[in-house]
C-alpha cells in the first residue's frame, strides 16, 4: 500500500518547473481580472469582442481561452493535467458558455461558489475515506508527513467552503462592481493570508526528501 509521501511525490517535470506550474494555475485568473478591469478598453481596441457582451462577459471569454491554453501547456510540459485547475476549467467552460450564450452574468458569478464547494467537499470527503488529497495539488511545493497532509487537507477543505459561502453573500447582496472588486481585492488576499497562516503547520510536519546517490 502506498504511503501519503509516495502518493504525493512530485514528478520530475514539476521539480524542474515549479514556477511554471504556479504561473499556469494563476495565469487564467489574472487574465480574468484584467478583462474585468479593462473590458471596455478591450472592446474599443477589438470591436469584434462587442459580440460577446459586456465587460464581464468579455472577461469570461478571455478566462475560458486562457484556461484552455494553461491546461494544454500543463499537459505538454508536466505530462498530466493538474486536478484542481482541470476541474475548475471544466466548470469555467460550462458556466462561461452559459453566461455568454444566455447573456446572463449570473452563471459566471456562481462559478466560484460551485468550484469552491466542489473542492471543499472533495477534500473533506477524501479525508473521510482516509485520503489526504491536497498532496496531489501541493506536491511540488511541500513534502509533508501523513499527519501534516491530513491536517492541511482538513483546513483547506473548510476554507474552500468558507469561500463558497462568501462568494454567494457578495454576488447576491452587492452590485456587479462590488463583486468584481471582491474578486480582485478580496478573494486573492484572503487566500494568500490563509496560505501564509498555514506555514507553521507546514514547517512542523515537513520531511526531508532523501538525497539521490550516496555521499562520499
Amino acid at each position: 500500500m502506498q504511503t501519503i509521501e509516495s502518493d504525493t511525490k512530485p514528478t520530475k517535470e514539476e521539480k524542474q518547473h515549479p514556477g511554471l506550474k504556479m504561473a499556469l494555475e494563476l495565469g487564467p485568473l489574472l487574465v480574468f481580472f484584467f478583462g474585468n478591469l479593462r473590458g471596455e478598453w478591450l472592446v474599443q481596441k477589438f470591436p469584434a469582442l462587442s459580440a460577446v457582451g459586456g465587460p464581464l462577459l468579455v472577461a469570461t471569454a478571455l478566462f475560458m481561452v486562457a484556461t484552455v491554453i494553461s491546461l494544454v501547456i500543463s499537459k505538454i510540459v508536466f505530462k498530466h493535467l493538474p486536478v484542481m485547475p482541470f476541474v475548475s476549467g471544466v466548470v469555467v467552460m460550462v458556466f462561461g458558455s452559459l453566461s455568454i450564450w444566455l447573456q446572463d452574468e449570473t452563471f459566471i458569478k456562481m462559478k466560484p461558489t460551485i468550484v469552491n464547494t466542489l473542492f471543499g467537499v472533495v477534500l473533506l470527503g477524501g479525508l473521510f475515506f482516509g485520503k489526504s488529497l491536497l498532496g496531489y495539488v501541493f506536491n511540488a511545493a511541500f513534502s509533508l508527513n501523513e499527519e501534516g497532509w491530513r491536517k492541511l487537507t482538513l483546513r483547506w477543505g473548510i476554507f474552500f467552503l468558507f469561500l463558497a459561502v462568501l462568494n454567494e453573500v457578495v454576488w447576491r447582496n452587492f452590485s456587479d462592481e462590488a463583486w468584481v472588486n471582491f474578486k480582485v481585492w478580496g478573494t486573492m488576499p484572503i487566500t494568500i493570508l490563509f496560505t501564509l497562516s498555514q506555514m507553521p503547520l507546514i514547517m512542523r510536519h515537513s520531511v526531508e526528501e532523501p538525497k539521490s546517490g550516496s555521499e562520499a
